[in-house]
């Protein structure tokens, strides 16, 4: 295995099923067995799950609500696609811990960093809710966060997208795919990659990214192998 530690990062709309809404069990089991995959294995997996298939903070705001309270429903959501999942692993038969960056027992256990890399080192897969556990800040940098803290190889963005375009390929047929990138390319050419707040924090760290389609069976395994699918951004 070219990773022995990952951090991977799952939007919530891809937990919601076709239409990206709700939650849609059969989701949930297959990215339960592509992550079991990894830990039969031996790789170490941390999981940080968005909660756009339920709520998304920036919504409330277009409802009139304040910004505060709805990045806060926004991390509820999170809890609630994290024990989804958590309960998905351990029909499987896999140690599955929900980590909550704020206290909210007994829902979640509070996130502290050791007791996650105990975890990870004993072969259970520890996922993180909650966000940073602070308004203004997405999932996307609670997944950089997590991913630096925890000593993660790479952090793992799996998308409905094959890996990175200069274009949206979903709207132009003629977009190119990156294999790989520097951070400083993708800074360049605005390519949106992850939000800046976590593209920074991955970049200032060292942290490679690795954006990969993970609808497609298997795909999860091949780029923890090293195998060259999606794409790589890194310092090189």
């Amino acid at each position: 295995m070219k990773y022995k530690r990952v951090l991977l990062k799952l939007s919530g709309e891809s937990l919601g099923g076709p239409d990206g809404q709700g939650i849609d069990e059969d989701m949930f089991e297959k990215y339960a067995s592509e992550i079991k995959q990894l830990t039969s294995m031996g790789v170490q997996v941390a999981v940080v799950i968005g909660g756009g298939n339920i709520f998304r903070g920036l919504s409330g705001v277009k409802m009139g609500f304040d910004r505060v309270r709805g990045d806060q429903m926004g991390m509820l959501a999170t809890v609630i696609n994290s024990i989804g999942l958590s309960l998905s692993l351990k029909g499987l038969g896999v140690d599955a811990v929900v980590y909550s960056a704020t206290p909210m027992e007994p829902f979640a256990n509070y996130y502290v960093r050791d007791s996650a890399l105990a975890l990870l080192e004993r072969g259970g897969v520890a996922i993180i809710a909650g966000g940073t556990g602070n308004p203004f800040f997405t999932t996307d940098s609670a997944s950089a966060l997590r991913a630096v803290e925890l000593s993660a190889d790479i952090l793992l963005k799996g998308t409905r997208v094959d890996g990175v375009y200069d274009s949206d390929p979903e709207k132009n047929r003629d977009a190119v795919k990156y294999h790989s990138l520097t951070y400083d390319k993708a800074l360049a050419d605005n390519l949106k990659v992850m939000d800046m707040t976590a593209f920074a924090l991955c970049k200032e760290n060292k942290m490679p990214i690795g954006v990969f389609n993970m609808n497609t069976a298997g795909n999860l395994l091949r780029i923890v192998k090293g195998e060259s699918i999606g794409t790589i951004i890194s310092t090189q």
